[in-house]
């Protein structure tokens, strides 16, 4: 059974279906970070993964390891890089691109403080203005939206693994879910390492089969 739109659940099994004319697109998060734990805006710190976060990549690599994945796009922050590395140790020879376009948002002023120093949520994620040195939410959704369409291009009847960051794949899944006139849900919170498998077709006939899951942290 596919996946259903229901994202307030976190159903995790799919019946795979062989991938011949689309891209499968795999899209997770990195391990948990110090800056997590501590309530820290990361944005373009590079972040440091917790005990914890290292093993929630390791099982995350396992999770991954019998996925036909044929080119590896990260964030190049370090967080989601030290998680990249982790998965391609079941993937050798596997391209790796470790690219800017994947960062999380750039916070400016208000990286590296705390969540609870933030009066306004509305200043760092619908910020249009680019006061405080925020990378405005049109510039964000751009860059990311950039790279997914150069990917796809390159690579239309393949799997390719995304591996970045809460805001990112927010971004990337509005983008998808908007273009391919599924329902319009609110995406709740992405969980570290968390798995999303979505069928990418040229006629944006798109289909979800995993959202949001993290069975393999159980």
């Amino acid at each position: 059974m596919k996946e259903s739109l229901n994202f307030g659940l976190h159903k995790c099994v799919y019946k795979y279906v062989p991938y011949h004319s689309i891209m499968k697109l795999i899209i997770t998060r990195h391990g948990e970070t110090e800056e997590n734990k501590s309530e820290i805006l990361q944005g373009h710190l590079p972040g440091k993964l917790t005990k914890l976060g290292i093993e929630q990549a390791k099982k995350l690599a396992l999770r991954l390891k019998d996925e036909d994945i044929e080119v590896i796009y990260s964030s190049d922050l370090a967080r989601a890089a030290d998680t990249t590395k982790e998965i391609s140790r079941y993937h050798k020879g596997v391209p790796i691109h470790y690219v800017k376009e994947l960062r999380e948002k750039d916070l400016g002023n208000f990286t590296g403080k705390k969540w609870s120093d933030v009066n306004s949520f509305d200043d760092l994620i619908n910020n249009d203005d680019g006061s405080n040195g925020v990378e405005t939410r049109k510039k964000f959704e751009l860059r990311v939206r950039n790279l997914f369409d150069s990917v796809f291009k390159k690579y239309p009847k393949s799997t390719v693994l995304f591996v970045a960051h809460e805001g990112t794949n927010k971004v990337l899944m509005r983008s998808i879910i908007k273009e391919s006139n599924l329902p319009n849900r609110k995406l709740e919170v992405q969980h570290n390492t968390a798995v999303n498998i979505f069928e990418i077709n040229e006629d944006k006939n798109h289909k979800i089969h995993v959202i949001n899951c993290k069975k393999h942290l159980d």
